[in-house]
């Protein structure tokens, strides 16, 4: 059974300042949660149609119904099972590697496709802006699949973090009006800004990028609209990954 006081804990993790403050976040699923449990995430509590899915203590895990799931779930059609966990501190960045970075990237789904790819492409850290949506958005943690638990997200303020590291990383920028990524130097050791849907890298970042590179259109009809940001960073992870 699921007490008033749980109901409005789950629902207030729906925001991004309760999370914060309560420091945790709602994630659903069977594949995602055992991700997450195998992964060493602290467990604080879980709702569940089927006790005998999930080894976990049974201080913190309650056997509820459909109709509770449904009244408790963020998802559409629920699935099975909605656990609440302790977000985890972020670990530090070493910069000797491929990095990506995201300038006020708004989409939940689109956040976590690029959570996913990352874990695909191998690129161990995100550093974010503060204006990206946050990973522990449930929304964002159901497009992850699991990648969450692989892929280190930082915050805070991508200019700092750039000023910091560009001494020792070269900086590449996507633009529309870049060199073609496949004429383009590549290198490893590098730090890769995707731009916001609808307005791309912002002004002030835009001066702090040496490299400025693209993806070229062979489609002829020039009305075409510019790539999904998700879409476009499997792209360039792929050609970087390549050269």
């Amino acid at each position: 059974m699921v007490s008033k006081n749980q109901k409005k804990l789950i629902k207030s993790l729906y925001q991004k300042k309760y999370r914060k403050q309560h420091g945790l976040f709602v994630a659903e699923g069977k594949k995602v949660i055992k991700e997450l449990l195998e992964a060493g995430i602290k467990l604080h509590s879980l709702f569940t149609l089927d006790s005998n899915i999930f080894n976990v203590s049974t201080s913190c895990e309650y056997k509820i119904t459909e109709e509770e799931l449904k009244h408790i779930s963020f998802l559409t059609t629920p699935q099975i099972a909605l656990a609440i966990f302790y977000i985890p501190e972020t670990k530090k960045i070493t910069p000797d590697h491929l990095i990506l970075a995201l300038d006020d990237v708004r989409d939940p789904g689109n956040l976590g496709t690029i959570i996913r790819l990352c874990d695909w492409f191998g690129i161990k850290d995100l550093v974010c802006s503060d204006q990206t949506v946050d990973c522990y958005n449930p929304k964002v943690i159901q497009a992850t699949m699991g990648s969450i638990t692989r892929v280190n997200v930082n915050y805070g303020d991508l200019k700092e973090f750039l000023m910091d590291k560009t001494s020792v990383l070269k900086v590449f920028g996507t633009f529309m009006d870049g060199n073609s990524i496949y004429e383009e130097e590549l290198s490893e050791q590098a730090i890769i800004i995707m731009g916001n849907e609808a307005n791309g890298i912002s002004k002030d970042i835009q001066r702090l990028i040496e490299h400025r590179i693209t993806i070229p259109q062979f489609g002829s009809n020039r009305k075409t609209e510019s790539l999904n940001v998700a879409t476009a960073t499997a792209i360039i992870l792929n050609e970087f990954r390549r050269s």
